[in-house]
């Protein structure tokens, strides 16, 4: 098993971790001095970004050790859109993140990996675009903030305007991998 592989496995690892934090009471009642940061949230917070770094990391290793894999071209953007909706919904349920932006994001990311399964039926093979990667550096950005959300007002605002500007990007790139790819998608219908 190549390293990126390895790390993109690790991500998938991180996911029931956080989930089953999210469950325990005393992580969640209990904050860092006073700060308004709970255990739970800190303890998320460092998981995320360990894991978000993963996914920068597992690319770059692959890409320039020319490590690519069928596991890895299915793996990894399947671990990103597990890591980033896990989070996504641990603050859905503390009310933290508005369920218009969540609903917005899952549809894009079910169309997107819909028609990219449709295509890769064709061997046609579609990298991400730079929009779509721009895409998922805000939302992990405005995730990574809104761990901290309840620190300070600031940090909250701060967190909302990153996510709904990584929700306009989410739409904007929906509609040009739409358009980019509109030959192949009609072709197979």
């Amino acid at each position: 098993m190549t390293l990126p592989n390895k790390l993109t496995l690790m991500r998938i690892l991180i996911i029931p971790i956080m989930v089953i934090l999210y469950f325990i009471p005393y992580l969640r009642d209990n904050y860092i001095l006073n700060s308004g940061l709970s255990i739970l949230y800190l303890l998320e917070v460092i998981l995320f970004t360990v894991a978000s770094f993963t996914d920068f990391l597992d690319g770059h290793i692959a890409r320039s050790r020319n490590l690519i894999t069928t596991f890895g071209k299915f793996a990894d953007p399947l671990a990103d859109k597990m890591l980033t909706f896990t989070a996504m919904s641990i603050f859905l349920a503390d009310g933290i993140m508005p369920l218009w932006v969540f609903i917005i994001i899952l549809v894009r990311e079910f169309m997107v990996s819909g028609i990219r399964m449709v295509l890769a039926d064709k061997q046609v093979v579609i990298a991400a675009a730079k929009l779509g990667k721009y895409k998922t550096a805000c939302t992990m950005l405005a995730l990574i903030v809104m761990f901290f959300s309840n620190m300070h007002n600031v940090v909250y605002i701060i967190g909302q305007v990153l996510i709904y500007l990584a929700t306009i990007l989410t739409i904007i790139s929906g509609f040009e991998y739409l358009y980019k790819n509109r030959k192949e998608i009609f072709e197979s219908m």
